[in-house]
């Protein structure tokens, strides 16, 4: 059985990581042309300025990803996170939040890093294929392998310039799909099994 039925029906289903990755990219290219406080206000979330860490970031995962009501938000909503978190690291306050910059080197790479999680979040058989493995080295070099693979998949799709992408258009939606398309065509027709 292929992948989330095959590489169309898993790109088309992917509806959380698309719309997650124009938000996301919307957002972070705010934040690197100008500052939180602007990116925010851009995003509809003004109420958040000047408030700390937790309402921040909480209110802004569910604007990229969603609220996780479903398996594609959770997948989505799990990948904001290690994103917004490497993002703003230990930043507590709204000072230390308002700090953060995104550089023309981080962008890219935040990108390509929640589209890649969120890709492996979706992969149903992965658990299961992995647990068939007795050896735990194995299963462990299996696991990154198939990591490196979507990463690969996602990082051919993006971009040169990041930050000259209209992220929240038809561009970005493009940018989403070839990325998704390509990650879910590296495994179509793989079954899980070891052979």
């Amino acid at each position: 059985m292929p992948v989330l039925g095959g590489a169309g029906a898993a790109t088309a289903s992917a509806r959380a990581g698309r719309a997650g990755i124009q938000r996301l990219g919307d957002f972070l290219t705010d934040i690197g042309t100008g500052d939180l406080g602007s990116a925010l206000r851009d995003a509809g979330l003004e109420r958040l300025v000047g408030q700390d860490r937790f309402d921040v970031l909480d209110e802004l995962i569910t604007y990229i990803a969603g609220d996780g009501s479903d398996a594609d938000s959770q997948a989505a909503r799990d990948a904001a996170c290690d994103v917004i978190d490497d993002v703003f690291g230990d930043a507590d306050s709204w000072d230390d939040l308002h700090a953060t910059a995104i550089s023309a080197e981080d962008l890219p790479r935040l990108l390509e890093a929640f589209l890649a999680r969120y890709i492996y979040n979706r992969m149903p058989v992965v658990a299961e294929r992995l647990s068939r493995l007795f050896d735990p080295q194995a299963a462990q070099q299996a696991d990154a392998d198939m990591r490196a693979i979507i990463e690969d998949m996602v990082a051919i799709a993006m971009p040169t310039d990041p930050f000259n992408v209209d992220w929240s258009g038809p561009q970005g939606r493009q940018i989403a799909d070839d990325a998704l398309r390509r990650a879910y065509e590296a495994f179509e027709g793989w079954d899980g099994d070891e052979s």
